[in-house]
């Protein structure tokens, strides 16, 4: 069958009414969402010519692995769809086809998903994006302009400028929005470049399934042959040695190829346990950016933003200072929160008011009012220097148990109510200007040394969250 001539005839016919979306629910059914995306979501449908269902292939590489596992099946599909089908043919996409005549194919994934709101299934699969997740709904402050102004740069960079971009920060602190509004700012301004977005679980499971069905060749193709890949939470692939294999290859294949590559976890990448050391040491090569818990001015921010795009309900600013000031976990409960309040006020139809703030989130305001003790910190803080607790609270003087009870003292004076006095009694009966000289101690080491700093943020995240 050539690519004119008698061809247009059959092949013009209106794809409206073609079999081509129930053949590729019917592999699906058989198959799996898995194969489907990785093999026929890649094909084109040309038409019906002489009893033969014609197909377009991208690559060579695709047309034969469809052609030795798939064709007989697809075959009796369009069979059991359109009973003059008696042959498939797979051919290979050129644009001298196209130059002929030959009519556009109808892809696969169009065919069947046209409203997907992934990446473009046309060149990858993505997990769901959500559309609310963009730059213009992210709210930028001191916390995670570094993270916010590396991700907008990646999205609009021609060519890769640090690889791999590595976001880490707790839970509900901004990471995965902005890995969505990655892929849908690359989708708008690129939709030609292959983009997966997928969370290191599925990562994980997805090639166990390719191990189990002997399909690992598949598995590499969908991953190796992006031009941006995206996996959440890496952290999620500790202690899973083979497939922590696969990233590290599949990693060195994209960073060769100058690839870009985004990888998000809940620590910075020197602080991942049961990942392996070369993976560890890689995932340092770029950019490594942390998103630190939010300040009140920027949850106030967040607030605001969210309050203006509901038009149907008033939310007053003193509801929104209070949120501000009393949920202070992350900004996914910060926004929960936010969406009680006014869900409440629409259903019974009342006006937002601080008692009705307070009645709604009573259970929510309690659990954020957690008091933070002395002794958690000075646990904490002897862990983390790994002290014992007895040697903190004893007259020992030598640097490395002094620094660590200074450290202990600072913190409690930050992060409780409690007096000077209180404090220094419940560090071994010091008296209240020892404390007053740790906290300045402590003050001045910050702003002179960054590891310090460093430090004491962490402690201070790890004892509020």
């Amino acid at each position: 069958m050539g690519a004119t001539g008698g061809v247009a005839s059959t092949l013009n016919q209106n794809l409206d009414q073609s079999p081509w979306p129930r053949v590729c629910e019917k592999f699906k059914n058989e198959f799996g969402q898995h194969a489907f995306t990785t093999w026929l979501g890649q094909l084109g449908f040309n038409g019906i010519d002489g009893g033969t269902a014609e197909l377009t292939a991208p690559t060579k590489f695709v047309r034969d692995w469809i052609q030795r596992h798939y064709a007989p099946r697809l075959k009796d599909f369009f069979s059991g769809e359109d009973p003059r089908v008696k042959a498939l043919t797979i051919r290979l996409a050129t644009r001298d086809a196209q130059a002929n005549g030959t009519p556009a194919p109808m892809p696969a994934a169009a065919a069947t998903d046209p409203a997907d709101t992934g990446i473009g299934a046309r060149t990858s699969e993505s997990s769901a994006l959500d559309p609310k997740y963009t730059f213009d709904s992210f709210v930028v402050g001191k916390s995670n302009e570094l993270a916010y102004a590396a991700a907008k740069r990646i999205s609009e960079a021609g060519e890769v400028v640090f690889n791999p971009l590595f976001l880490h920060g707790g839970v509900g602190l901004g990471k995965t929005h902005l890995m969505h509004a990655i892929a849908w700012e690359v989708r708008r301004s690129t939709p030609e470049k292959r983009v997966v977005y997928i969370s290191a679980e599925k990562f994980m499971f997805e090639f166990i399934a390719a191990l189990r069905f002997k399909d690992t060749h598949a598995f590499k193709q969908k991953f190796r042959s992006v031009d941006l890949l995206m996996v959440d939470d890496v952290q999620f692939i500790a202690n899973k040695e083979s497939t922590q294999e696969e990233f590290f290859h599949t990693f060195n294949a994209l960073v060769d190829n100058r690839c870009q590559v985004v990888i998000t976890a809940d620590r910075s990448p020197t602080d991942l346990e049961g990942i392996q050391e070369r993976i560890i040491s890689r995932l340092g090569w770029g950019l490594v950016a942390d998103i630190h818990p939010t300040d009140y001015e920027l949850r106030l921010g967040i607030l605001q933003s969210k309050a203006e795009q509901s038009r149907n309900v008033i939310v007053p600013a003193e509801v929104l200072e209070f949120l501000a000031r009393r949920i202070t976990s992350n900004v996914r409960e910060l926004e929960g929160a936010l969406n009680r309040v006014m869900a409440y006020a629409t259903l019974v139809g009342r006006p937002i008011t601080m008692d009705v703030t307070r009645d709604v989130l009573q259970d929510l305001i309690r659990a954020n009012d957690r008091k933070l003790t002395i002794d958690e910190i000075q646990r904490a803080v002897a862990d983390y220097f790994n002290l014992r607790l007895a040697e903190m609270l004893s007259e020992r003087r030598a640097r490395n148990i002094a620094r660590p009870r200074q450290i202990a003292m600072y913190l409690s004076k930050q992060l409780t109510s409690r007096s000077l006095p209180e404090i220094g009694r419940r560090f071994g009966g010091r008296d209240h200007t020892t404390v007053m000289h740790a906290v300045r101690k402590v003050e001045d080491l910050r702003r002179d040394d960054s590891q310090m700093d460093d430090d004491i943020t962490r402690l201070s995240r790890m004892l509020e969250g």
